[in-house]
């Protein structure tokens, strides 16, 4: 699996019409991942993911959706659409919101313990991943195979 440089648009078929996109708004509230978890998790039922595949989406979904919970700027919105990566199925995972891509100026490193590993899981997880920057904000998305 490899990750794509950073600032690479996401290549699929996002815009045919049997791969349906679903937008899902993200409040800044504590109980907004489960929230998001489960309403995903129904939406990858529906295109029948083989149950390792969903639970990869919908580890990828969480730490995507944390991060722009805890380092977002407001509002954030997941989007969630198939797409074909390599000639096999997958799923496209992307939370847009309208904060840069790092907070500006020196950030305190992260405790190792406790927070870091968000996006390596990303990318582990991903078969591409990557981020958009751009007037609209910022766009963190991956790509996780589903059969």
């Amino acid at each position: 699996m490899t990750a794509a440089q950073l600032d690479a648009a996401p290549r699929g078929e996002a815009g045919r019409a049997d791969h349906a996109r679903h937008a899902f708004p993200l409040p800044p509230t504590p109980g907004a991942v489960p929230s998001v978890r489960r309403r995903v998790r129904a939406v990858l039922g529906g295109w029948g993911l083989p149950t390792g595949a969903a639970d990869d989406v919908l580890l990828v979904v969480s730490e995507l959706v944390t991060n722009a919970l805890v380092h977002a700027r407001p509002p954030a919105t997941l989007l969630l659409w198939r797409v074909p990566v390599d000639g096999r199925g997958a799923v496209h995972v992307e939370v847009s919101d309208l904060g840069p891509a790092a907070p500006p100026g020196p950030a305190a490193a992260p405790d190792p313990d406790e927070h870091g590993r968000g996006l390596g899981i990303v990318t582990a997880l991903s078969a591409r991943c990557g981020v958009r920057t751009g007037p609209g904000g910022t766009h963190r998305w991956a790509e996780v195979l589903a059969g």
